[in-house]
């Protein structure tokens, strides 16, 4: 085998300190851009007078070549030639000779020899690269680190920016983009098969990424001050703008519309939550009901909404326009059949109560949703719901009522809790989780009252004096408790038997006049088991929320009463739910590992996807905090005063913001990351030049951003100021105390580290600062200066349109795939991925998973290339479309590695672990349970090119993590003994590799019993280390006796072969490679294949 460099650069092995940004992006030094012309620009002559258009001439362009030559060029319809023309003297004459060509290269080809050279290197190199480097992402995505470009001219890039970036081309009538019409007709296409989805999706999701593009665009332009205000007489924050077919607003509370729900702050919420709610209907998807293309954008610490226009909205006053709904919060409410009709259809799916509220002139009117959802016709006979912001109903916990009680679980964690606004819903994720786990409850609370009845019966029938069995109400009293403690066997037969039960009594309801096939006694069963569940009907299990409960303003009639007091309850319940039940799931799965974030993201996506909002952030923490495997979750713990640090951080931040000028922006955000992270104890903000502040300041200026005051207020800033501010924000927000006055107390408390913390706040904020090293410990210069802050990039929220046919054969792939059906599983996901491609086009998030899975079972099935390739394609996808340093980035790193290995590439391999190494110290360091995988990979490789020392020390610390996250007793710490034994034994010193292999049978004999075949295994590994420690002994010992005339057999010292070291990784990856002989199958009298033919595809 040929040697290979194996050593890792310092600072990542295991124990350095030391974290350096510059790996983050690699630079070529030695590269250098290729310049094949100076100057290519549209002339000063264009466009040709009308005398020149008879003669065919469509345009001019000027080009000054490589050797300085100066040329005017005519394109006409006959094609490029030279004309004669010069910077000051228009001669539209052919020069002589006149190099006519049909194609603009050619003729540079033929009067510059450099741009003909140096123009096909640059295609050449271009087609070398991969498509995925050159592919456009649907979405874009923002770097928080950029290496310093140098600014070279470029005349077509300065043209085509003030061209079509300030919007001039928007002004020119035809060719403006009808937002609102492409949005809708698109949701109009026909859907009846798989090809007219497959179009009709590919359509949606093409227009949605566009206008998120065109609206981030025109918000950046709007809080830049280049864009006019419809109202330009009123005062900043109260200005709405058009710009491209696209309404924008921004998030201030004009004419105090938010004064009873917390003024400006609520108008700072609001739009985030509408953007839910347009998430949320689009995915229902109901024929004949419209959403408004919204999009919601973070830029300079102003909030902007641009949505698409209603057709015939701007020309009538909103009171005219809605039809349905409130235009005050409930005082004068209106409703319409025809939206009660298609929200009806809505209602089951999104859990929305269908229920009556009293006007301002006491009238009962009906509604199917929130009163602040709107319904509007548009000019295009459409309907239109908008403000759909608080489509979910209202979280208790976060809003105090007078007079009404929480339940116990809520009073006991401090709640109700005053939060700064009053438009706290609750999720869609926990709507949907406390349904389903009401259904659990609805379910066996009816199957223990069926099986008291059976039991009664047969207590008649035998006089047999049992003890009375539990009643309902004793049940349903505690609704969290483990219920269904029966036998197994009489539980489930019981639930089937509900099952059928409940089937037959809703099939009876729906069918007028028909006889009963269920008889009183079953009936009432279920009546009570609807009862005890707050069911809204008395015969189905049906749960749904009315989102109006505890809105202020809205009042119901006397007759709903007891229909309101159940929904009262039901609130309360799932306000206690979220707290007794999701939380603590949420930190057992982190005890588990089933969950393993490993920064802010995956921890806020965690979290959200058990439907726990992030103002639940601290409780999380003290609920960590108190948990008995307090050290197994100090990832968690670690990851979630981060978040809780950088979000108090970015709140402040974002006030902070709306008072710097422009001409201060890079000033003002250095000053603040020195505040905030460096070490340095008195940093001073550089105020803008005098010479360049105008002298007439008082003077107003037209394209002040919006609530912008000439003021340099944020530069008396200081470092404990804004730590003590941090401090109080954690408390108020997120009522977690911070044990810190400032940052490197942060960092010694909590083992914090400020890279992360700069990562987090950079993208949390969008600031995008120079790759280089900052030094965050001086304490004689601060870490940043006005020009390490490159740009500042607007945070884009967004609806995802989502391939509906192409996620389902994606889950069928897995499911078959988790059945053993590796070839048939294959298949579907190789589908998935064709249908996938159809929709998204060659980069999302869902291709690069689709492609991760489909390496992952080439890999099993024996395909190394094609698992290479796939994977190598995820790799780049997921750089891409979800960053360098994302931790799914990582991961994919990992894969990649063991695919390399596998196929004999090496050195590949361990670089690819040695990256995905220094990126997990970046993002969070090196206790992380997810580094132990990554030092065993490691070691293991380093192993197998027989690195023993390195590979010990990878091996060890992968030890260590695992005994502190899985507990000593761990089968993955008795793995990682025997992997640290075979390196001892590999190098000789069998005391050290017997002791480590003695606590690894230990495990291995305690957890699974002396008769399982790894107990046996490392038996035999054991016999063999003595063996070997014996002959050894005797060797030395009978050098010692005759000296250097003993006669020494020779040692077996053998170097490990690189298929036990894969079967190795195989393992630790947790990959079962299975006969290919099995995996066609078929198995006789089989309708799966056996247990031990099983494939963990993660």
């Amino acid at each position: 085998m040929d040697p290979i460099d194996c050593t890792p650069p310092e600072y990542i092995l295991p124990g350095s300190r030391e974290r350096p940004l510059c790996p983050l992006q690699p630079q070529n030094r030695d590269w250098k851009p290729l310049q094949c012309l100076k100057v290519l620009t549209m002339s000063g002559w264009n466009p040709p007078p009308g005398n020149r258009k008879m003669h065919g001439d469509l345009m001019y362009l000027f080009v000054i070549t490589a050797e300085d030559r100066q040329v005017s060029i005519t394109a006409s319809t006959r094609g490029f030639y030279l004309n004669q023309s010069t910077a000051y003297h228009f001669n539209p004459k052919p020069a002589s000779p006149r190099f006519l060509s049909h194609s603009l290269v050619e003729l540079l080809n033929q009067i510059s020899p450099t741009f003909k050279k140096n123009f096909a290197v640059l295609q050449k190199k271009r087609v070398q690269r991969h498509p995925f480097e050159r592919i456009a992402t649907p979405f874009q995505v923002y770097s928080w680190t950029a290496p310093q470009a140098e600014h070279a001219m470029d005349c077509v890039r300065a043209e085509d920016a003030y061209t079509s970036r300030l919007g001039y081309e928007e002004h020119i009538p035809g060719q403006t983009r009808d937002w609102n019409e492409e949005l809708q007709t698109t949701r109009e296409l026909p859907r009846k098969n798989l090809p007219e989805r497959l179009l009709r999706e590919r359509a949606i999701f093409k227009v949605h990424s566009d206008f998120t593009a065109a609206a981030t665009r025109g918000a950046m332009a709007v809080i830049d001050g280049n864009v006019m205000a419809i109202n330009p007489s009123e005062e900043t924050k109260m200005q709405m703008f058009i710009w491209n077919n696209i309404f924008f607003s921004l998030g201030f509370d004009v004419r105090d519309h938010y004064k009873d729900f917390g003024g400006d702050v609520a108008a700072y919420v609001a739009p985030a939550n509408d953007l839910n709610g347009v998430r949320t209907y689009n995915a229902v998807d109901v024929e004949g009901l419209y959403t408004l293309g919204t999009v919601v954008v973070d830029y300079r610490g102003y909030r902007v909404t641009a949505q698409s226009i209603i057709p015939g909205i701007l020309e009538r006053d909103q009171e005219q326009s809605v039809i349905y709904g409130s235009i005050d919060f409930g005082k004068t409410v209106v409703s319409h059949p025809r939206y009660l009709e298609l929200l009806e259809r809505t209602s089951r799916p999104l859990k929305i109560l269908r229920h009556r509220v009293l006007n301002d002139r006491d009238e009962e009117v009906e509604l199917c949703s929130s009163v602040e959802c709107k319904g509007i016709i548009g000019n295009d006979g459409r309907h239109y719901i908008l403000d759909l912001l608080r489509t979910f109903p209202p979280d208790l916990n976060f809003l105090p009522v007078p007079g009404e009680r929480l339940p116990e679980e809520c009073t006991r964690a401090g709640f109700p809790r005053t939060h700064r606004h009053k438009l706290c819903c609750l999720r869609q994720e926990l709507v949907d989780a406390f349904v389903e786990h009401r259904y659990l409850l609805f379910m066996k609370l009816a199957a223990l009252q069926l099986m008291q009845q059976k039991a009664s019966k047969m207590e008649n029938s035998t006089s047999l004096e049992n003890g009375s069995p539990p009643s309902l109400e004793s049940k349903s009293e505690d609704p969290l408790g483990p219920e269904g403690s029966e036998e197994e066997g009489g539980s489930a037969s019981g639930l089937a038997k509900v099952k059928e039960l409940a089937e037959t009594i809703a099939s009876d309801d729906g069918t007028a006049g028909h006889v009963s096939t269920a008889d009183p006694r079953s009936r009432e069963v279920i009546r009570n088991a609807c009862k005890a569940v707050g069911s809204i009907s008395s015969t189905a299990f049906d749960v749904r929320f009315n989102p109006d409960i505890f809105s202020p303003g809205v009042r119901f009639p006397e007759s709903c009463q007891e229909e309101v007091r159940d929904q009262k309850q039901l609130l309360k319940d799932a306000a206690a739910f979220l707290l007794s039940c999701q939380i603590p799931g949420l930190v057992k799965d982190c005890t588990d590992h089933v969950v393993l974030p490993m920064d802010g993201a995956t921890l806020s996506e965690v979290m959200r996807q058990r439907g726990i909002n992030m103002r639940y952030l601290g409780k999380v923490l003290d609920l960590v905090l108190r948990s008995p495997a307090r050290d197994q979750l100090d990832h968690i713990y670690k990851i979630g005063i981060g978040e809780l640090i950088t979000r108090s951080a970015k709140h402040i931040f974002k006030t902070y913001l709306q008072g710097v000028e422009l001409s201060g922006l890079s000033a003002a955000i250095s000053h603040f990351l020195n505040c905030f992270l460096s070490s340095y104890p008195n940093p001073v903000a550089h105020l803008p030049a005098d010479e360049l502040v105008s002298k007439k300041r008082n003077r107003r200026r037209r394209n002040r951003p919006p609530g912008a005051a000439d003021n340099t207020a944020w530069a008396v800033m200081t470092p404990q100021e804004l730590w003590k501010n941090i401090c109080q924000e954690a408390k108020n927000y997120f009522d977690f105390t911070l044990e810190c006055e400032s940052v490197d107390q942060a960092v010694e408390t909590y083992g914090l580290q400020k890279i992360t913390l700069l990562r987090e706040i950079s993208l949390k904020t969008g600031i995008q600062i120079l790759l280089k090293e900052y030094s965050f410990d001086s304490r004689h210069k601060p870490a940043f200066t006005e020009e390490d802050v490159l740009n500042i990039f607007p945070v884009v929220k967004h609806v995802n349109p989502k391939a509906s046919d192409a996620f389902h054969f994606f889950q069928s792939g897995q499911a078959k795939v988790q059945q053993g059906f590796l070839k048939e599983g294959c298949e579907l996901i190789n589908e998935a991925l064709n249908l996938f491609n159809n929709v998204y086009g060659a980069m999302h998030v869902e291709i690069c998973a689709c492609l991760r899975l489909l390496a992952r079972l080439h890999y099993i099935m024996g395909d190394y290339a094609e698992a290479l390739s796939n994977q190598q394609k995820a790799v780049l996808m997921s750089e891409r479309v979800m960053g360098i340093e994302h931790p799914n980035t990582i991961q994919e790193y990992m894969h990649l590695a063991l695919y390399c290995f596998a196929s004999s590439q090496l050195s590949t391999a361990l670089s690819l672990l040695y990256r995905a190494r220094y990126l997990t110290l970046l993002v969070f360091g090196e206790d992380h349970p997810e580094m132990a995988l990554l030092d065993n990979n490691i070691g293991l490789v380093l192993h197998g090119v027989m690195e023993y020392d390195l590979s010990l020390r990878f091996l060890e610390n992968a030890l260590a993590v695992s005994t502190k996250y899985h507990g000593p007793k761990s089968l993955k710490v008795a793995l990682s003994h025997h992997l640290v034994a075979r390196v001892y034994e590999s190098k000789a010193e069998f005391r050290s590799a017997l002791q480590h292999e003695k606590d690894g049978y230990t495990i291995y004999k305690t957890q699974l019993g002396e008769d399982h075949e790894k107990t046996k295994e490392s038996s035999e590994y054991l016999k063999c280390l003595t063996q070997q420690a014996v002959a050894l002994q005797r060797t030395m010992n009978e050098i010692y006796r005759n000296g250097s005339s003993a006669n020494i057999p020779p040692l077996k010292f053998t170097a490990p072969s690189m298929a036990s070291v894969l079967e190795q990784l195989n393992v630790i990856n947790g990959i079962l490679f299975i006969p290919l002989s099995i995996l066609l199958g078929p198995w006789p009298g089989l309708s799966a294949p056996p247990r031990d033919v099983f494939a963990l595809v993660q």
